[in-house]
């Protein structure tokens, strides 16, 4: 029985692993290289934090210039992304037509958060967060260093 037990844990927890897409160290830091590439070039400084769907940081950089405050700030930015799965620009809209959701855990309401998708879009990967800039330019910053990782900020359409 307890062979049994330990071979069927064994098969579920292969058979997960084998179906969900994993946010790499790599594609990590290549969305940071693409933000922070995408900065330099503006002459701005930004912090970018990239996380996986449950939060977890997986790769960040503060440029320079930028204070601690402006680190935690992208970083609640990709949190509230990665645990919403919709951008932070999408849940400012939320924000003003459903009273309360401000409110609501994990919810911030300046653009500069996005979800990361696989490159077909069929799996949630994580998300990122960027702030240090006008939020434009945060937003702005988090889909060019999305897109040179070769992934997306939105699903694929059904």
């Amino acid at each position: 029985m307890k062979y049994l037990v330990a071979g069927l844990l064994a098969a579920v927890c292969a058979g997960n692993e084998a179906h969900a897409a994993v946010l790499t160290a790599q594609q990590a830091q290549a969305i940071v290289a693409g933000c922070a590439g995408r900065s330099a070039g503006r002459h701005q400084s930004q912090a970018i934090a990239v996380v996986d769907t449950g939060g977890h940081l997986v790769a960040a950089l503060r440029m320079d210039g930028n204070g601690s405050g402006i680190m935690d700030f992208a970083l609640a930015k990709a949190e509230a992304a990665a645990a919403w799965g919709f951008s932070t620009a999408q849940m400012a809209e939320s924000a003003r037509e459903t009273p309360g959701f401000a409110f609501a855990p994990h919810v911030v309401t300046v653009p500069g958060g996005l979800p990361i998708w696989s490159a077909d879009g069929r799996e949630r990967l994580g998300a990122v967060g960027v702030s240090g800039e006008a939020p434009a330019d945060d937003a702005a910053c988090a889909e060019a260093g999305i897109e040179t990782a070769g992934l997306r900020s939105a699903p694929a359409p059904h």
